[in-house]
């Protein structure tokens, strides 16, 4: 098979195309004939050799594939050969084969071409974990993401809407902020010149917001704790603006707030499988009725997953990128 490996760790070029072995599934996996397969941030921090993969993974980047269940595992008894399928898997996703386990594969919702499936588990896996189950946003309270119109961006948005939530958003631009806006966000701010601190503070009565969730780290940390409500949750998933920041801790004990985060790749596939679970009945059906949909910027051959890095190390884009195989 055509994979795309991480010859060494460094820029984009790094990304070569190379022949592999196709992979034999081992009890509770199948093996996928991958369609599409989604890039994420993840991916380049592993390319860059900042995020090397979990014990047993794959060295392939690809942490979500779309694709048709070729090849069956001992133990499997969830899938069929010839099911279409989307699945969050720990590695291997740039090939066109790639091993799924089981308990993570999700039926394509109806109507969604591979392309779309292939954008949805990592961001949607990401997303409800984070936002729902860690940071227990609620129908009623106020959530703020930063990055709105990224894939997480573009997808907690358009949840935490369908959940009820007032959503606020940050981005970089005009276009981007109209875009978030467009999705669901009552309002979102332009980092690059108005302050979403005193923003939402006006929105929300002076009162705070109850989640924030946040993919810049750095200095957005202190101003994110002043944004927060009585009782707020700051939920941190990553931190492009940088890992440390000088913190006042009195705002955490006077407002009583919750300060937690998340790394997706390294839980255990039980973790996996009951947010797995939890997607299939609550959020699937969101998409099957098209409530709720993937944002695709744009896509590549899987050959060209080189040129699909460096449009994401542009922070250009809205939405997700998608790596597409040959047929």
């Amino acid at each position: 098979m055509t994979a795309v490996e991480i010859s060494v760790p460094g820029g984009p070029e790094v990304l070569k195309p190379v022949s592999r072995p196709v992979p034999t599934p081992d009890h509770g996996q199948v093996l996928v004939k991958v369609a599409a397969a989604g890039v994420n941030r993840p991916d380049v921090v592993q390319r860059q050799g900042l995020y090397p993969p979990p014990p047993g993974a794959s060295d392939l980047p690809g942490l979500e594939i779309a694709g048709t269940v070729v090849h069956l595992g001992a133990g499997v008894t969830n899938l069929k050969l010839g099911d279409e399928i989307c699945a969050l898997v720990s590695g291997g996703g740039y090939a066109e084969y790639c091993l799924v386990d089981a308990p993570l594969a999700l039926a394509l919702p109806k109507g969604a071409s591979m392309v779309e499936a292939a954008a949805l588990p990592e961001t949607f896996f990401t997303v409800w974990t984070n936002v729902f189950d860690r940071g227990r946003l609620k129908a009623g309270e106020t959530f703020l993401v930063h990055g709105g119109t990224s894939g997480i961006g573009t997808t907690a948005i358009q949840l935490a809407q369908a959940m009820g939530a007032r959503v606020f958003a940050t981005a970089g631009s005009a276009e981007k902020c109209k875009a978030a806006e467009n999705l669901g966000a009552e309002r979102c701010i332009n980092y690059r010149d108005e302050d979403f601190v005193a923003i939402t503070q006006s929105l929300t009565e002076d009162r705070g917001l109850n989640v924030i969730l946040d993919m810049v780290g750095g200095d957005y940390v202190q101003r994110n704790l002043q944004a927060l409500a009585m009782e707020g949750r700051l939920v941190n998933i990553a931190f492009l603006g940088g890992a440390k920041a000088e913190l006042n801790l009195f705002p955490i004990m006077l407002k009583r707030l919750t300060m937690t985060g998340s790394t997706l790749r390294p839980q255990s596939l039980e973790a996996k499988a009951a947010i797995a679970a939890t997607l299939r009945a609550k959020v699937w059906p969101l998409l099957d009725e098209g409530r709720i949909a993937p944002v695709i910027d744009s896509t590549f051959p899987l050959v060209q997953a080189s040129a699909a890095h460096a449009l994401m190390e542009t922070s250009s884009h809205i939405g997700k990128i998608v790596l597409e195989m040959d047929d």
